[in-house]
């Protein structure tokens, strides 16, 4: 059977075998990478050294990092025999991070600007303020990720795309909706969630990737163990991706396109399928995943046929969400002509297509409507 769901994938082996250091993350028998983290010693004055120092520094932790959590993961060594150093490796992903809010390089419009002093804005019209628009226990996720306590989801304001068809408009299109955080807040709100029985805590938005500033931030603060879970886009840069790959135990990517021109037409954004295929790989040779796709009315060939391919030869261990619950919103409601091919929900055929091809490449999916 390549389908899972919420009746089977607590008994299915396979899925229990590909996720297995989220389910061990989740059911605390085993520490949460952003712990791990907080036990590696920095041993640079991480105020005083420039950007590429900094860097270098960066990749001798990262190491360190791989190292220990072999370690742990397999049992070997438990981080509470380790002391906790008065300067991590979080605290030096804070400060790389923070440097580059002067030049912003986190997603791959490299925009350049600085978003501290915040004059000028880029692709996502943020500066460096955090907005969160709300958090709450989702059931309505993939059935590894909701458990009986949900996934403890946090939706932050502002995004990276334009997405004509997005229904999260009002919050993504929008980045001032949103109650301001700082790093406490944040840690706190991922506190309250896991200790109410969220069985992780799931960024997303709008877009996670312009607020990973402010997310490291708070994990610092975070005294609790909980899986947390990059639901994104997946636009990042790959300086973005070293930093964040250390910090994720499961990942939650969207691979919408598989052609730059749709992307381009529909989500307004340049250099889509070579960006968010090299920073999936990434993922799925850091963690735990389950790949996201959204089938498109008339977007089987061009799309959902080459993504889940690619899928299959390039991730092959990745767990896939077939997601029919597209509907036209946002400018596709506006301008149904304009947007004609995509001014439909998909057929139940489109459906049954995406979910043959995908048991034709042997992939292990969730049908979602």
């Amino acid at each position: 059977m390549l389908r899972f769901d919420a009746f089977t994938v607590w008994d299915n082996p396979v899925v229990k075998e590909r996720l297995s250091w989220y389910y061990s993350v989740m059911k605390n028998l085993k520490p949460a990478k952003f712990l791990i983290c907080k036990k590696i010693p920095c041993s640079i004055n991480i105020k005083e050294a420039n950007e590429e120092e900094l860097w270098k520094e960066h990749e001798r932790l990262s190491q360190e990092f791989r190292d220990l959590f072999k370690k742990v993961s397999l049992g070997n060594l438990k981080i509470s025999e380790l002391k906790s150093p008065p300067i991590n490796f979080l605290d030096l992903k804070f400060e790389l991070l923070n440097r580059m809010l002067r030049h912003c390089t986190f997603c791959e419009w490299r925009c350049k600007v600085d978003r501290i002093e915040g004059i000028r804005k880029g692709a996502c019209r943020m500066d460096a303020t955090t907005r969160v628009a709300s958090w709450f226990h989702h059931f309505g996720e993939e059935a590894p990720l909701v458990g009986l306590g949900g996934s403890g989801t946090i939706f932050f304001a502002g995004c990276i795309f334009r997405c004509v068809f997005c229904q999260n408009w009002d919050i993504s299109q929008y980045p001032l909706n949103g109650a301001e955080v700082d790093g406490r807040r944040l840690a706190l709100i991922m506190k309250n969630l896991r200790e109410e029985g969220a069985c992780n805590i799931n960024f997303v938005g709008g877009e996670p990737t312009p607020n990973l500033h402010t997310i490291i931030d708070g994990v610092r603060y975070l005294n609790v163990n909980v899986p947390l879970l990059w639901n994104s886009d997946m636009y990042a840069t790959e300086e973005f991706m070293k930093i964040l790959v250390d910090v994720i135990d499961i990942w939650l990517p969207d691979f919408k396109y598989g052609n730059d021109k749709c992307a381009l037409r529909l989500s307004k954004v340049l250099r889509y399928f070579d960006t968010v295929a090299r920073n999936h790989i990434i993922a799925s040779k850091n963690g735990d995943i389950i790949i996201r796709h959204l089938v498109l009315p008339n977007h089987f060939e061009c799309c959902t046929k080459i993504v889940l391919k690619w899928i299959a030869d390039s991730c092959p261990r990745a767990l896939v969400n077939i997601m029919a619950q597209y509907r036209p919103d946002y400018r596709v409601c506006e301008e149904p002509k304009k947007y004609g091919d995509i001014a439909r929900r998909p057929s139940t055929d489109e459906m049954r297509r995406a979910y043959k091809y995908a048991e034709e490449l042997k992939l292990i999916y969730e049908p979602v409507s």
